[in-house]
């Protein structure tokens, strides 16, 4: 009995151990083919990703826009252009002449046809925040320029309005002596304005022999306005010395001033601007202008840099939240005397004007050559 006893036990044993080992030998295969179906399952996926996110011609950008005024307006476009039709994409252009409800009518536009990406050029936040949290809820990148939003995952880029203000405003009061009396032409409501206002109350506080005896400023046909209003205001101070200098805060308004005081022969008044165009060149280096010197970005590269980080969001690429651009002065003194030059020129004579590597990716440059 006990014999049979051992020998049954001895049975019962191998049976025991010979299913332990199969379990043991099931669980290992389970553990081993799961990384296995994990890293082919990645590999499957990684050049759909890829696809998703390299391949970006074709792309339809929208640009909504609250004014299309002046030159510079037409050469921060033609930048957009440039660059999107570099990475084979088109750029539709909504403008809506400083209308606002348009605008944000315009932006509804822009999402509803489906546009693979959003560039916004000025704005308020009252007029476009719900529009854009609405582009982006549908998975459309947006990236603005000199408006006033703060709405996360959107790129907002600007001038560096009040280094632009401070920049002119200095050389406004050095050529002065640092007394005197200015007209200010500038308008409230505008991203880039109300930064460029900040620069000129510190610069009123800086020379408080420096007295502001006239402020005007209108959106509307900006330069036919400056121009009439300055032709008033020059008939209220008709007398040499009683106007030493018009700041002007945009090139608009600029070129409206120096016009009404160059036919009124007042050309002891010298006009300092911010903002640059082909146009604004030629009345700068025109001796007769009493437009001596400007702060500005290369209108273009403006617009180049803005669509670079519109297309490094379509790529999937991490994007800061607000991108400044450096600009530079530049006055009469540094521009050549025998040849009109224009802005593609300028930087021939102007260190810092124009060809801004800013947004512009490794990627970038490789999906240009494409």
């Amino acid at each position: 009995m006990r014999k049979k006893s051992l020998v049954s036990l001895f049975i019962i044993l191998a049976l025991v151990g010979s299913l332990l080992a199969a379990c043991g030998q099931k669980a290992n295969t389970g553990a081993s083919a799961a990384p296995e179906a994990s890293a082919k399952a990645g590999e499957a996926s990684k050049p759909a990703d890829a696809a998703k996110t390299t391949d970006l011609t074709g792309k339809k950008i929208a640009l909504v826009m609250q004014f299309n005024t002046g030159t510079f307006s037409s050469q921060y476009v033609e930048g957009v252009k440039e660059q999107v039709e570099k990475l084979g994409g088109k750029v539709t252009v909504f403008v809506a002449d400083t209308d606002l409800a348009k605008m944000a009518s315009n932006l509804d536009a822009a999402i509803n046809q489906k546009f693979d990406g959003i560039l916004i050029d000025h704005g308020t936040a009252e007029a476009l925040e719900a529009g854009v949290k609405k582009a982006l809820e549908k998975k459309i990148p947006v990236v603005s320029f000199d408006s006033i939003l703060n709405v996360p995952g959107v790129t907002s880029l600007e001038q560096g309005d009040q280094k632009m203000a401070e920049s002119t405003l200095e050389q406004l009061a050095k050529d002065a002596g640092g007394k005197g009396n200015i007209v200010k032409v500038w308008v409230a409501g505008f991203a880039p304005m109300e930064r460029r206002q900040l620069a000129y109350q510190a610069f009123q506080k800086k020379y408080p022999d420096i007295k502001e005896v006239a402020a005007f400023g209108t959106a509307k046909d900006p330069a036919l306005d400056t121009q009439t209003q300055m032709e008033a205001i020059l008939k209220k101070y008709p007398n040499k010395g009683d106007i030493t200098a018009v700041w002007a805060a945009w090139d608009e308004f600029a070129k409206g001033a120096a016009r009404a005081i160059q036919q009124a022969g007042r050309t002891e008044i010298k006009v300092y601007g911010i903002d640059l165009s082909d146009e604004d060149l030629q009345l700068l280096q025109d001796p007769k202008s009493p437009w001596v010197a400007s702060a500005a970005v290369d209108p273009k590269d403006i617009g180049r840099v803005q669509v670079r980080y519109l297309y490094q969001k379509l790529h999937g690429d991490q994007t800061p939240d607000k991108v400044v651009l450096d600009p530079v002065y530049v006055s009469r003194d540094q521009l050549p005397k025998d040849k009109q030059i224009n802005t593609t020129q300028l930087s021939e004579y102007v260190k810092g004007w124009g060809g801004s590597q800013q947004g512009y990716t490794d990627w970038l440059k490789a999906a240009e050559k494409k």
